[in-house]
C-alpha cells in the first residue's frame, strides 16, 4: 500500500515544525519525523534492521516521557528537557529513563540518514549503485557507536542495496517527487540536526553513555 511507504513530504513538513523560535527544536515534531524515517528504515528490510528496531524503542521511550500528566511539558522542546534533566540530577540517576540519553541515539541516526540521503541525491545516474555511498555515509557517523560485530553486519548487508531508482521506487510514495523534494528536506533537516547538536554541545551532554 502507498500509505505505508516513506512520504518524504511529510518528513519536510515535521522537519519544518520542529524549528522553535532561534536555537530550540519541538520533541513533538521530532518524534512525528521519525515516525516516518522509521517507515524508510523498515522498507529497506534487514539492511537497515540495527537501526530501524533501536528508533522505534527511542521513539516510543520519548513519546512516554512527552505524555506524562505531570511532566509533559518539561518535555514539549529540547532545550526544556535537558535544562530539566540536567538542574533535577536525573541524568545520573540509575532507575531513571533519561530523555536527552534517549534523544541523542536519535540524533546519531539523524546523522547517518541525513549524509546518506544528501550522497543519494548527488548520484547523477538512476542506474547508480547506493551500497557504496551507504556503507561510506555508515563508517563517517554510526559506525563510530557501534560494536564490532553490529558495524561487520551491517556492512555486509549494504552490499545487497539496489541502484537510486530502484530504491527510491520500493520506499517512496512518489520516486520522482522525492528526488525533487530532496534537497529542500534535507536542508530543514540539517537545521534541526544543527540545533540539536548545539544544544548537545550547550548543556555538555555529547558523552552521555
Amino acid at each position: 500500500m502507498s500509505s505505508e511507504k516513506f512520504d518524504l513530504q511529510k518528513v519536510h513538513h515535521c522537519f519544518q515544525q520542529c524549528l522553535i523560535g532561534e536555537s530550540d527544536v519541538s520533541i513533538d515534531a521530532y518524534l512525528d519525523a521519525f515516525r516516518e524515517l522509521y517507515k524508510f528504515f523498515s522498507l529497506m528490510g534487514t539492511v537497515f534492521g540495527f537501526v530501524s528496531s533501536d528508533v522505534k524503542e527511542k521513539v516510543e521511550i520519548l513519546q512516554k516521557l512527552r505524555s506524562q500528566k505531570e511532566n509533559s511539558e518539561k518535555f514539549e522542546t529540547v532545550q526544556i528537557m535537558m535544562e530539566y534533566e540536567q538542574d533535577a540530577n536525573l541524568l545520573d540517576k540509575k532507575d531513571y529513563v533519561s530523555g536527552s540519553r534517549t534523544l541523542l541515539r536519535l540524533h546519531r541516526g539523524l546523522d547517518f540518514i541525513y549524509v546518506f540521503l544528501k550522497r543519494l541525491g548527488e548520484l547523477t545516474e538512476g542506474d547508480a549503485k547506493t551500497n557504496t555511498i551507504c556503507q561510506t555515509s555508515y563508517n563517517e557517523t554510526l559506525a563510530q557507536f557501534h560494536p564490532w560485530l553490529i558495524r561487520k553486519g551491517a556492512v555486509v548487508a549494504m552490499y545487497a542495496l539496489p541502484t537510486r531508482d530502484h530504491l527510491l521506487e520500493k520506499v517512496c510514495v512518489d520516486a520522482n517527487e522525492a528526488i525533487v523534494l530532496l534537497p529542500e528536506m534535507l536542508a530543514v533537516g540539517r537545521q534541526v540536526y544543527d540545533r540539536t547538536q548545539a544544544l548537545y554541545t550547550k548543556f555538555d551532554l555529547h558523552g552521555l553513555p
